[in-house]
C-alpha cells in the first residue's frame, strides 16, 4: 500500500512563511527520558489575514474549533523527558488529524486531483483536511476557493507536520526498538444543545485496541482514574487519522489519542483558562511519568516477543 503522505508532483504556491513561523513547534527534552511523543495538533490559534478575510464567521466562533491550550497543559512532558509537537495553525486552516487529501469538490474553484478522496465521511460532514464547517455545521467561507490555495495549505503546513513526527518516532523506534504516539486533544463538555449529557473527563481512542497494546490504554486509564478522573474508551472518539496511520503495534509503534474534557480546565464559553489549569497540567505530569516507567518488554514488537 503506498503512503499517503508520501509527496506528490504538485508545485505548490509560496508558504506563507510571514504568517506562520514557524508553523509548528518541535520542543525536545534537554535528556530523553522514554520512547513516549507528544503531539498536539489541534491547538494552533495562528489565523492569517487572508484567511479571516474569506470566511463568513467571526474569530470567536473559528475559535470553537480549537483544542485550546491542549499545548499549554501538556508541556511540563518537555521538562519530564519526552518531545512534543505543537501546530500554530488552526485546525479549522488545515486539519493534520485527516488524510492528506480528504477534500470536498464544493469548496473549491478548479478541479481536484485524481488522488483525492472525496467520499469519506468525514468529508461529507464538512471536516475534511480543509474544513467546511465549524461548530454546529457553520459554513466558513463566503466563497469557493481555489484548489491551488488548499493544496499549499497541505504541502507547507501538513506535511512538514507529519514529516517532524515522523522522524521523531522513527528516532525513538530506532533508539529503543518502540515508541509511543499520545496524540493530545479536548472535546466540548456536552454533545450540543440537544444533549446537556456530561461528558467524561477523558475518552481514550485506541482504535477498538488496534492502534496500541493493551498495556499503554490500561496505564492510561488507571493512572487518570487513580487521580480522580472519570475515563471512558473509544466512544465518541476512537482516534483519528494520526492514531490510525502511526500506531502499528506489531511493530512497536503504538498510538493513542487523548481527549480531555474542557471543562476541567476551561471556560468554554469565554474561551480563558480555569481556576483547575494547573491541576490537570499536573495530572498530565503524573501520566507521562506512568507511561515513562511501562516496562519495555510489555511494548515490544510481537516478532522480538516471540523471540
Amino acid at each position: 500500500m503506498s503512503d499517503p503522505l508520501s509527496d506528490t508532483p504538485f508545485d505548490p504556491l509560496p508558504a506563507p512563511r510571514d504568517e506562520f513561523d514557524p508553523p509548528f513547534d518541535v520542543l525536545e527534552p534537554p535528556v530523553l527520558r522514554a520512547p513516549v511523543l507528544f503531539s498536539s495538533p489541534h491547538s494552533g490559534a495562528v489565523y492569517p489575514k487572508t484567511f479571516l478575510d474569506a470566511t463568513r464567521l467571526d474569530l470567536a466562533t473559528l475559535r470553537r474549533s480549537e483544542d485550546a491550550f491542549v499545548d499549554e497543559l501538556f508541556a511540563g512532558v518537555v521538562e519530564r523527558g519526552h518531545p512534543l509537537v505543537r501546530a500554530h495553525f488552526p485546525r479549522c486552516y488545515v486539519d493534520v488529524n485527516r488524510e492528506p487529501y480528504e477534500l470536498d469538490p464544493r469548496m473549491f474553484e478548479g478541479r481536484l486531483p485524481s488522488f483525492a478522496n472525496t467520499r469519506s465521511m468525514r468529508v461529507a460532514g464538512g471536516l475534511g483536511t480543509i474544513a467546511r464547517v465549524v461548530g454546529d455545521a457553520q459554513e466558513i467561507y463566503e466563497h469557493r476557493i481555489p484548489v491551488d490555495e488548499a493544496m499549499t495549505r497541505i504541502e507547507t503546513l501538513y506535511k512538514p507536520y507529519h514529516r517532524a513526527l515522523r522522524r521523531l518516532l522513527a528516532g525513538l523506534h530506532s533508539d529503543y526498538g518502540h515508541a509511543v504516539l499520545v496524540d493530545c486533544h479536548s472535546m466540548p463538555s456536552s454533545a450540543g444543545p440537544r444533549d446537556d449529557r456530561p461528558r467524561a473527563d477523558a475518552v481514550l481512542g485506541d482504535r477498538y485496541g488496534t492502534s496500541c497494546f493493551p498495556v499503554v490504554t490500561e496505564v492510561v486509564e488507571q493512572t487518570l482514574r487513580g487521580l480522580g478522573w472519570s475515563v471512558t474508551r473509544n466512544k465518541p472518539y476512537a482516534g483519528g487519522f494520526i492514531t490510525e496511520h502511526y500506531g502499528n503495534p506489531a511493530n512497536g509503534l503504538h498510538a493513542l489519542q487523548l481527549e480531555l474534557n474542557r471543562a476541567l480546565y476551561m471556560d468554554e464559553r469565554r474561551q480563558v483558562r480555569g481556576p483547575n489549569f494547573q491541576r490537570v497540567a499536573a495530572d498530565l505530569g503524573v501520566l507521562a511519568d506512568r507511561l515513562a516507567a511501562i516496562p519495555d518488554e510489555d511494548l515490544r514488537p510481537y516478532r522480538m516477543a516471540a523471540e
